[in-house]
This record gives structure tokens, sequence and C-alpha cells, in this order.
């Protein structure tokens, strides 16, 4: 079952990297009480999500907090040295918090994966861009496979 508006998020628990190393950030700490706009992208270091999605949030993270959103997140079903590693060379800093689903448990159970065997990449997340308000969607955008679009910083942006 995919996640749909008005849903609560699953309980999860990411990984960050730290200045000390990896991170656990529970879905509790990240969500409750905050809006939250989530991305997701299907892996660290592609194409479009290195040229485009991104970057996109990173130039726009100013614009969209100061429309109310308090975090900016970006996930990928990739383990925590590759997020942290992407993160750097994007220069994020603190716009954009970088989220390992390693196992990728968080985008299952949102119903969100796909098969990117014929890749190379095995089970990956779906490119998507959400709202999240206290832990619960209130927009949801998934791409169709090879789109980038819907799922887009500026999208988002209109949509607050």
């Amino acid at each position: 079952m995919t996640i749909k508006v008005g849903d609560t998020l699953p309980q999860a628990t990411f990984m960050t990297m730290g200045k000390d190393g990896p991170q656990p950030l529970a879905s509790d700490d990240l969500f409750k009480g905050k809006t939250v706009g989530l991305f997701a992208v299907p892996g660290a270091f592609t194409p479009t999500c290195s040229a485009k999605h991104l970057p996109g949030f990173v130039d726009k993270a100013a614009e969209l907090k100061a429309k109310g959103v308090d975090q900016i997140a970006c996930l990928s079903v990739n383990d925590v040295f590759v997020m942290g590693a992407w993160g750097d060379s994007q220069s994020v800093g603190d716009k954009v918090l970088m989220l390992a689903d390693g196992n990728g448990a968080f985008t299952k159970a949102l119903g969100l994966e796909f098969d990117g065997s014929r890749f190379g990449m095995g089970e990956r997340s779906s490119r998507y861009s959400m709202i999240v308000k206290d832990g619960v969607v209130t927009t949801l955008n998934v791409e169709a496979p090879g789109e980038f679009k819907a799922s887009s910083a500026e999208t988002m942006l209109g949509q607050l």
C-alpha cells in the first residue's frame, strides 16, 4: 500500500553523518511538531539526483524555510557514508539533512520502492517529494519512472 495525503508516516530510524560519525535519527525526532520538506532520490551521485534534484533544494532552501519549512531532508536507499560524502560533494551544509535509509525499510513501509536491478542498483526509492506536518503527509508528489518534474524544489515552493 502506498502512502497518501492524510496518512501518518511510519516509525523509522534513519542514519545521518554527524561530526563524530554515523548517528541514528528516529522519525519522531525528525517530524514531530515540525514541517518537513522531504524528498527522495533513487541514488546518491546519480545524474539527475546530483545535477538537478538535490541542488534544487540546496538552492531553494532559504525560500522553503521562509515559507514555513523547518527542515529539508533528502532520503535515499544508500548507506550513511555514501549519503555523507554526497552531501559534502554537493556542499549542502546545514541546508539539507541527508538521510540514509540503508536497508530501505522506511521506503518499503511507504510503498515507494522500485526494483533497479536491471541497472545494477537493487531495491531503491522512487523519486518523490512530500510536505510533512507533525508526522502527517499534507502533500505528496511521486514521479513517473524516469521523470523529474513533480518532486522538484520549485514545485514544493508552489505548494506551500
